[in-house]
């Protein structure tokens, strides 16, 4: 399958501390290491790795050289990225003892998008092209509109969820992923429970894909209702799971897995993404996971119809 990114770009500087920082406090961290990011990145390496053609489409400025290098050495197709002097996208990354994370994101050139080179680069694509969508870059909605039009599916992953999602034209899309804080929100429900039933009857015709963090994920899709667990694993650093997760589900999804299966790979591979430090350089290869699952690794899990 041919994925169509436009994601988001950030050298990613990592502070290993014992716990978050609060209002008002000084502390020193442990150490620092500084790598490539954002989720638009994040999962376009996912979705190459797991075996898809992806083409990224972003805004690269100073300083971001190493965004497109990363890009390249891990099989994406950055032959269309637009290039301008201003500051790139940055993240600064907390990540405590227990491998959990906090970020401060700066967009940057990542809220450069235009237009016309949206334009330009959807002209260039086959209309078979999954166009993929985060919220860290500008004119979501733009560029959702435009690739309806030609015929091309839409996946959008509303992270960061903020109050810009909710203008989108989310009837458009093919697939919705969400965690349950951005379906509450979407769904103006209070409960985990109502996520679904709400969002299916606002979005008939798109498949909804719940991420539940340590207690897996759900998807809605096509009439049929699919639940998986997750395996319980030593974690160093979730930075990239979700984004791990969100490659390898639209690679089933795209070469006919199925949505069990799809669940399973996928919930696999962010499984092995949370065992290893950083972001991009966490996410495992297709013939890794394939591995890890024939030799049952992890032990076994299955996704139930619910």
């Amino acid at each position: 399958m041919k994925i169509c990114n436009f994601g988001s770009m950030n050298l990613d500087h990592v502070y290993q501390v014992d716990t978050f920082l609060q209002p008002g406090e000084t502390k020193s961290s442990r150490s620092l290491f500084t790598n490539c990011g954002g989720k638009g990145l994040n999962q376009s390496i996912a979705a190459a790795k797991a075996g898809n053609q992806v083409v990224h489409a972003g805004v690269i400025g100073s300083g971001g050289e190493m965004l497109e290098e990363v890009l390249a050495k891990n099989g994406v197709d950055v032959s269309l990225l637009s290039h301008v002097d201003a500051p790139s996208g940055h993240a600064i990354i907390q990540v405590d003892d227990a491998g959990q994370n906090c970020i401060l994101l700066f967009g940057g050139t990542n809220q450069m998008l235009t237009e016309a080179y949206i334009t330009e680069v959807l002209d260039k694509m086959d209309a078979d092209t999954l166009v993929l969508l985060q919220n860290e870059t500008n004119l979501v909605g733009f560029i959702m509109e435009e690739a309806h039009k030609r015929g091309m599916k839409t996946a959008l992953n509303a992270a960061p969820m903020d109050e810009k999602v909710l203008s989108y034209p989310l009837e458009l899309l093919d697939w919705l992923i969400v965690n349950e804080v951005e379906g509450k929100q979407i769904a103006n429900c209070q409960t985990d429970d109502e996520i679904l039933p709400v969002l299916r009857k606002k979005y008939p015709d798109c498949g909804i894909l719940l991420t539940l963090g340590s207690r897996g994920a759900i998807c809605d899709y096509a009439g049929e209702m699919y639940q998986i667990g997750c395996f319980k694993v030593p974690v160093v650093d979730t930075t990239a799971a979700g984004d791990t997760f969100t490659g390898y589900f639209l690679y089933g999804m795209g070469n006919g897995l199925g949505v069990a299966d799809s669940l399973l790979l996928a919930t696999t591979a962010s499984a092995m993404a949370i065992g290893k430090k950083g972001a991009a350089d966490s996410v495992p290869l297709y013939e890794e996971v394939a591995e890890n699952m024939k030799n049952q690794v992890f032990g076994t899990l299955k996704a139930q119809k619910k």
